[in-house]
C-alpha cells in the first residue's frame, strides 16, 4: 500500500511549521527594521514604504495565481466589500504603521514588540464590547484584566512627572495594538465569512492601505533621505516579506491549524524583537518591563482560554 498520501501529510505540516516559524521571525525582526531605518527616513517614510512595497508583492501574487473561491470572480464585485476593505486598511495598516513607526523614534524596538503582543488583549475587549460577536466568560475577564495590569507596569506611571517623549511614544503602541484588535473585531464581523480567497484578502487590505499611502504622500512621505544599504534592505523587508508575503504565510497557517493556534505567534514576535534588540541594538531594560510584559503574556494565556484556574466541570 502506498504511502504517498501520509508523506504528503507530513511535508505540508512541515511546511505550514515553517511558514509558522517565518512569520513569527519577519514580524518581530520588523521592530528591528524600523529602527534601523529611521537613521535615514522619516517615520511616515517608513509607513509608506511596508504598505507601498507590501501592496506591488501581494499585487503580482495575485496577478501571477489568479485565486478564485468556487469560480467566482478574482476581486470581489461588491461595493459594500470594497468599502469594508478601506475601513480595515486605514484601522489595520495605515495607522497603526504610522503609530509604530512613530512611536520608534522614542522608544527602543525591544519595547515596540512587547506592546504588539497587546494586541490579543484589544481583540477580546473589541471584539466582545465594539462589535459583540464573541462573549467572555469570568477567565477571559481576568486575563484582560492582568493584561492591562501588565500595560501598566510597562509603562511605569510612577516613572514620569510629565508627558515625555518616551510616554507619548509608549501611548502610540498601545494606540497601534488597539488598532489592530479593532481591525480583528470587523473583519470577524463584517469579512470573514465572505468567499474572498486568502491572498485577494491579503492584497485588497495591504494594496488599498498602499493606494491611500500614495495620496498622503505629500504629506507624511515629501522629505529628504539618506539612504544606506542597511536602510534599503530594512525597508525592502518591512514591505515586501513583513507586509507582503508574512501576510500570505499567515493566512496559510491560519487555514491550515485554525485561528487559536495560528494566534501563537503572538508569542514569537516579542520574543524575536527583544533578542534582536538587545543583540544588535544593544537595548536594555528595568526591572518593570519583564515583569510587565509576563503579565501581559500571562493575561493573553486566559483571554484566550490557554489557562484556566481551579477545577474544569465534567461534561457527559
Amino acid at each position: 500500500m502506498s504511502n504517498a498520501p501520509t508523506q504528503n501529510h507530513s511535508y505540508s505540516q512541515v511546511s505550514i511549521a515553517l511558514q509558522f516559524l517565518a512569520m513569527g521571525t519577519i514580524w518581530g525582526a520588523s521592530f528591528l527594521f524600523m529602527k534601523v531605518a529611521l537613521d535615514g527616513v522619516s517615520f511616515g517614510q517608513i509607513a509608506w514604504s511596508r504598505l507601498v512595497l507590501g501592496g506591488l508583492t501581494l499585487g503580482l501574487i495575485v496577478l501571477a495565481t489568479r485565486p478564485r473561491v468556487a469560480g467566482g470572480p478574482v476581486l470581489p464585485r461588491e461595493k459594500i466589500v470594497w468599502l469594508h476593505f478601506t475601513v480595515i486598511a486605514i484601522t489595520g495598516c495605515v495607522v497603526p504603521h504610522l503609530l509604530f513607526a512613530w512611536a520608534e523614534q522614542y522608544v527602543s524596538s525591544s519595547l515596540a514588540s512587547i506592546y504588539n503582543a497587546v494586541t490579543p488583549i484589544m481583540t477580546a475587549v473589541m471584539a466582545t464590547l465594539a462589535f459583540r460577536v464573541e462573549k467572555l466568560d469570568r477567565g477571559q475577564i481576568t486575563g484582560i484584566a492582568v493584561g492591562v495590569l501588565g500595560v501598566i507596569v510597562i509603562i511605569a506611571p510612577w516613572q514620569y512627572t510629565a508627558l515625555t517623549g518616551s510616554l507619548w511614544g509608549q501611548l502610540a503602541c498601545i494606540g497601534a495594538a488597539t488598532c489592530y484588535g479593532f481591525t480583528f473585531g470587523y473583519t470577524r464581523k463584517f469579512l470573514s465569512q465572505r468567499p474572498i480567497a486568502g491572498a485577494t484578502f491579503a492584497f485588497l487590505n495591504i494594496g488599498i492601505g498602499g493606494v491611500i499611502m500614495l495620496l498622503l504622500t505629500p504629506a507624511i512621505a515629501w522629505h529628504p533621505v539618506a539612504l544606506t544599504w542597511p536602510i534599503v534592505l530594512s525597508l525592502l523587508a518591512l514591505g515586501a516579506l513583513g507586509t507582503g508575503l508574512a501576510y500570505i504565510w499567515n493566512i496559510n497557517v491560519l487555514r491550515a491549524w485554525g485561528p487559536t493556534n495560528a494566534s501563537t505567534v503572538t508569542y514569537v514576535t516579542p520574543v524575536v524583537g527583544v533578542l534582536l534588540g538587545v543583540l544588535i541594538l544593544g537595548e536594555r531594560f528595568g526591572w518593570h518591563e519583564p515583569l510587565g510584559a509576563a503579565c501581559v503574556l500571562l493575561g493573553i494565556l486566559l483571554a484566550q482560554r490557554r489557562l484556566r484556574f481551579g477545577p474544569r466541570l465534567a461534561t457527559a
